[in-house]
């Protein structure tokens, strides 16, 4: 049985620019810069590990859950920014019905939640596998291990949508075919 699992953030929905965004308000107050195009290599990352890498270069010891918390809430406060990106919900709606689908993202679940009913699509999917699901995150291949496993399929017949290196990672560690959408 032939499978599809869709990133969330970056794949299937444009926030990055909103999470830059709600980045950047956050650590503004602790002389923190977060270069763009490191916050892009590190998509697909929880929000909490980047907080504690982050931090850690400054030697400064964060409120995780309290930086987590806010940086959710300054996200919230743009949702209003996120588009669908056509061309990978275009995927999703041809197969809509036809194959199983996922998300699987590093994101927490009340974001991945917020984002896909933002776009109206949240309902697409049977299975959706979140931070809070696994232990280990990309490019560990546990998230998508895990959606497969919830979708009953092989990781060998499922086909992952991806947006960063990270995650491209994680789909070939998880020993799945894999799409570039930066390519599409």
């Amino acid at each position: 049985m032939n499978a599809l699992i869709f990133d969330c953030d970056g794949t299937l929905a444009d926030t990055m620019p909103v999470h830059y965004l709600a980045w950047r308000e956050i650590l503004k107050p602790y002389g923190i810069t977060f270069a763009e195009d490191r916050f892009y290599a590190m998509g697909g990352m929880p929000t909490g590990e980047i907080v504690e890498r982050l931090f850690s270069e400054v030697d400064k010891v964060p409120d995780v859950p309290a930086l987590t918390r806010l940086k959710e809430e300054a996200f919230v406060a743009r949702a209003s920014d996120i588009r669908p990106i056509e061309k990978v919900v275009d995927v999703a709606r041809r197969a809509r019905g036809k194959m199983p689908m996922a998300v699987a993202s590093g994101g927490h679940r009340t974001m991945v939640e917020l984002t896909l009913r933002r776009i109206g699509i949240l309902d697409w999917f049977s299975v959706l596998v979140t931070a809070e699901d696994t232990a280990k995150h990309k490019p560990e291949p546990d998230v998508f291990l895990e959606a497969a496993k919830r979708l009953g399929a092989a990781p060998a017949d499922c086909t992952v949508y991806e947006d960063t290196d990270l995650g491209i990672e994680a789909a070939r560690r998880a020993g799945m075919r894999w799409v570039d959408v930066r390519t599409m």
